[in-house]
């Protein structure tokens, strides 16, 4: 968003049209000129460009739902407990979790009372004891900072390829479309130096 906060400010005569969808939107399809997914999302045929550094999920809850429920070791412990769901748009089902240490993959189909369709909501099911989430690590950092969420199962959350811009052709690319594109890039490439 600040990428495209400083282009809209130098460049105010373009305009700038946002889709958030959690489903696996078919970009040419639907005529978007891009997209964002994390990396391992990303089809094959089409082309990436990283904006973002490595991700981690994070399982969180309350301290209170955890101080009243059985402590977690292992993620298939993740059974016995309230887990809150991400629908699927694509499918109609549940997300199931992955997790992975020292090369073990693991994916749980957890079960739980909460079923919901955004980030937001599954924080806000965390915060008031709903039972735990499955969220990009991130974005509760400063939850679990103070406290308002705990952390479980940390050693099971490996990083994985973080955020990318993708689209089909360099051939169809608006002027427009190219400064995103630069833009995104040399965001990334200031990152990695250490800058802001």
């Amino acid at each position: 968003m600040p990428v495209l906060t400083d282009l809209q400010r130098d460049y105010p005569d373009r305009r700038i049209e946002l889709v958030v969808d959690y489903g696996l939107t078919d970009i040419v399809a639907e005529r978007f000129n891009a997209g964002v997914r994390v990396g391992e999302q990303v089809a094959k045929d089409m082309i990436a460009v990283r904006i973002g550094a490595n991700l981690r999920m994070a399982v969180v809850g309350s301290p209170q739902y955890c101080e009243h429920h059985k402590l977690l070791r292992r993620p298939q412990d993740l059974t016995l407990h309230n887990c809150i769901g991400l629908r699927n748009p694509a499918r109609g089902g549940v997300y199931p979790w992955d997790f992975e240490m020292r090369g073990r993959v693991v994916k749980v189909k957890i079960v739980g009372n909460w079923r919901v369709n955004t980030l937001a909501l599954r924080v806000g099911c965390a915060l008031n004891g709903s039972g735990l989430a499955y969220v990009p690590e991130d974005q509760v950092a400063s939850d679990i900072a103070s406290g308002r969420l705990v952390r479980v199962l940390g050693d099971w959350c490996a990083p994985f390829p973080g955020y990318h811009l993708y689209y089909a052709s360099r051939k169809l690319q608006s002027p427009a479309f190219a400064l995103v594109v630069k833009a995104l890039r040399d965001r990334v490439a200031q990152r990695s130096q250490g800058s802001c």
